[in-house]
């Protein structure tokens, strides 16, 4: 597998506020959905700009959220972005990693008339479920990518070797997700079935971790992955290496080192699946770099299996 950096953009809205956090993207309309993970706000990225869509209400007043702001403990932590449907129409569904209680909530964006229609609905009992199959215990608990495959959405524990526990994931009947989303069923109905584990090796002593996922048309997945020196589930480390891992069911096929860009490890935290031409998949990507307040980077990688 050979990764090349096509594009590198600088993501900021229309009125030049940045676009932080950026750990999520997905098709809505003619353009991607942008989730961050430490906003109420996502960004709408089209080809005549970018403009933010309220995704949650404001958490005690604030919609940006920060370490040195002391406010960190209160984001929603939106780390999912993945392809659905409500009532036949496209959706965008966002999930949150699970890693506190505030973080377990889903929400559907949709449009209506071109404009996007959001909901919103708490999915506690559902992730405490994922915990319980997968033995992740409630603290080190931390979903942060999904892959639609067909009915089915695999969510991804990003997993963390200095707690003892790799990567994992399971899989989610995507229509009662979204239903327990909407209120329609509750979040204890929703099926959880099929864990896996994953090895994706070491990078300087650090495990690769999973960011996120998308199913690739001949039913391999290619996860984002990477070497976060953290203790846990909630506080930031330094970044060794950023990876693509191509994978069959559990077994890794291939990983290949994300190339640098002008030097530097950027964290890729949201995939999304661009164009396919046989051997080749063009992906979009979005970067979290954990620096509070800088706008995030986009990246459209090219990647060619052998």
């Amino acid at each position: 597998m050979r990764i090349t950096v096509d594009d590198v953009r600088t993501l900021t809205f229309d009125d030049g506020t940045p676009v932080t956090a950026a750990s999520a993207i997905a098709p809505l309309g003619e353009g991607w959905l942008v989730a961050p993970d430490d906003s109420t706000i996502a960004a709408w990225v089209r080809p005549g700009g970018v403009t933010p869509v309220r995704v949650l209400p404001p958490v005690e007043g604030l919609d940006h959220f920060s370490e040195p702001a002391g406010t960190k403990h209160l984001k929603p932590d939106l780390e999912v972005a993945c392809p659905a449907e409500v009532d036949g129409e496209p959706a965008v569904l966002l999930l949150g990693s699970g890693s506190t209680p505030r973080r377990m909530r889903g929400v559907l964006v949709r449009l209506v008339d071109g404009e996007p229609v959001v909901q919103a609905g708490e999915l506690g009992p559902l992730y405490a479920a994922v915990g319980r199959l997968l033995a992740v215990p409630a603290e080190q608990l931390n979903l942060e990518g999904a892959s639609r495959h067909g009915d089915t959405v695999r969510w991804f524990h990003r997993g963390n070797l200095a707690a003892g526990a790799g990567p994992a994931s399971v899989d989610v009947p995507l229509a009662d997700l979204v239903a327990a989303v909407l209120g329609r069923a509750g979040a204890d109905e929703v099926a959880v079935s099929a864990p896996r584990s994953y090895d994706l090796g070491r990078v300087a002593g650090v495990g690769l971790a999973v960011t996120d996922a998308i199913a690739l048309p001949d039913g391999r997945t290619l996860l984002s992955a990477a070497a976060e020196d953290t203790p846990n589930a909630v506080d930031d480390g330094p970044v060794v290496a950023a990876a693509l891992a191509l994978v069959d069911g559990e077994t890794v096929l291939d990983i290949a080192a994300v190339p640098e860009v002008e030097g530097r490890v950027h964290k890729v935290e949201g995939l999304a699946l661009r164009e396919v031409e046989d051997a080749r998949v063009h992906v979009l990507a979005v970067v979290d770099d954990d620096v509070p307040g800088a706008p995030s980077v986009q990246l459209e990688l090219r990647v060619e299996f052998s």
